[in-house]
């Protein structure tokens, strides 16, 4: 009888670690929707208030600086009021930034918005996989972590393709387009504190840790090897391009104006990088971020064919993107992969914030580039060709160096849950 209700209770321990897991999971993937939600509107923006390609890439710049702000404070914010704290911070600010983006919709209301989206955006990014981990631990010690890793970069990937398409079909179809998607993420966040509130604290602050921080911040050996953050730096600039100005693209070159369409095909780029890390999830790192440069590659042969045929044609958009965002997903997964398996628990969340940094560089050089050379008098075409030849010579060096290198035994050993490395903490 003791056993049966020991058992028990263990069952009903992992069901609630279980839910928890999924809680964060869920206020991951709302803060990192947000992040790429007004996407689609910037079309609406710049028809209503007269702005430039230029100052759209402004917008995008200051939320990535926002973003790099707090994914570079992050490791010193979750030693003083732990995961759980640091996440309940960034869906607050992604409530606030959202709230302030219905209300004040003229640019100074939609440039303080983006910064703090970028705020939310990096406090998520740089705790959230860590946290996932830890909680996947917590309910099960004998348990992969392989599985609670492939959730948080899904969600990273995922969550910015939902923003777009979720905002652009309002446009389309719903009234008050530069309202309703910012009051119903005001409304997720709401629901998703809740949850959070609720959930264990993996790793509670205090002052030694607090202080082991600051000597672990000085130590180079914490981050990430530069050839690591370059691949993940040229695969997201490809990515950072779309979410930036497919819309322009879509209605000047394809002469496709439609706002669904704009939201629709963000989702097409970010959903493909989940689907890639699905099905990538048994094979070793090194074999995923080869295969994710290569889908890369050809992503970006067909977005500049798609762009200079004498009519641009969509359907090879849309087939280009899926490639590149789909190599972008494998890539973050494998870089990830490499970067968390040769990290010490203590180091995960410092190593996850300096690769999420070149991640969110990737993803905003491009879109102020493009818009520089757009703002010049550059043709899309062009801006589109030179950007391809510059982030192919990248994400190709890159991997070259990183698949040269010896293995460890844990990236020659396929990521099965039962293997070595799943049991690894």
């Amino acid at each position: 009888m003791f056993t049966r209700d020991t058992a028990t209770e263990h069952r009903a321990q992992e069901r609630a670690h279980g839910s928890d897991f999924w809680t964060v999971a869920f206020a991951y993937l709302i803060v990192m929707a947000s992040a790429t939600l007004p996407s689609p509107l910037y079309g609406i923006y710049r028809a209503r208030d007269h702005l430039s390609a230029f100052t759209i890439t402004i917008i995008y710049a200051i939320f990535a600086a926002g973003a790099i702000a707090a994914l570079v404070a992050d490791r010193f914010v979750a030693v003083r009021v732990g995961r759980r704290g640091v996440m309940l911070g960034a869906v607050a600010t992604m409530m606030v930034a959202a709230g302030l983006l219905a209300a004040w919709k003229d640019l100074p209301g939609l440039l303080i918005g983006r910064l703090l989206t970028g705020v939310a955006s990096g406090l998520a990014a740089g705790t959230a996989i860590v946290y996932l981990i830890e909680l996947r631990v917590r309910s099960n010690p004998g348990a992969s972590v392989v599985r609670a890793r492939t959730v948080g970069t899904s969600v990273n990937v995922g969550g910015l393709g939902i923003g777009p398409l979720i905002a652009g079909c309002l446009a389309q179809w719903a009234r008050w387009p530069l309202t309703l998607p910012y009051l119903i993420f005001v409304a997720l966040g709401a629901v998703t504190l809740i949850g959070l509130v609720a959930a264990p604290e993996t790793d509670p602050p205090g002052p030694r840790k607090a202080a082991g921080t600051q000597r672990m911040a000085s130590r180079r050996s914490v981050r990430p090897p530069v050839p690591v953050s370059a691949a993940a730096l040229a695969a997201f600039a490809a990515n950072g391009l779309f979410a930036g100005l497919a819309g322009l693209f879509l209605a000047t070159t394809l002469h496709h104006p439609s706002h669904a369409l704009a939201g629709a095909t963000l989702f097409l780029v970010f959903s493909s990088g989940v689907v890639s890390q699905l099905v990538t999830a048994r094979l070793p790192a090194p074999r995923v971020l080869a295969l994710g440069t290569i889908a890369m590659l050809a992503g970006l042969v067909l977005l500049v064919t798609a762009v200079r045929l004498p009519t641009p044609n969509l359907a090879l958009f849309l087939i280009g993107g899926a490639l590149i965002g789909a190599g972008a997903g494998a890539v973050f997964k494998g870089t990830t992969g490499l970067v968390l398996e040769a990290s010490a628990p203590e180091d995960r969340i410092a190593m996850t914030s300096d690769l999420l940094i070149a991640l969110l560089v990737g993803l905003s050089v491009p879109v102020i580039g493009a818009g520089i050379a757009l703002n010049q008098g550059a043709t899309p075409a062009n801006t589109v060709l030179g950007f391809a030849i510059i982030v192919a010579v990248g994400i190709s060096a890159a991997g070259w160096v990183i698949l040269r290198r010896p293995a460890s035994r844990s990236e020659q050993s396929p990521s099965h849950p039962t293997g070595q490395e799943g049991r690894r903490t």
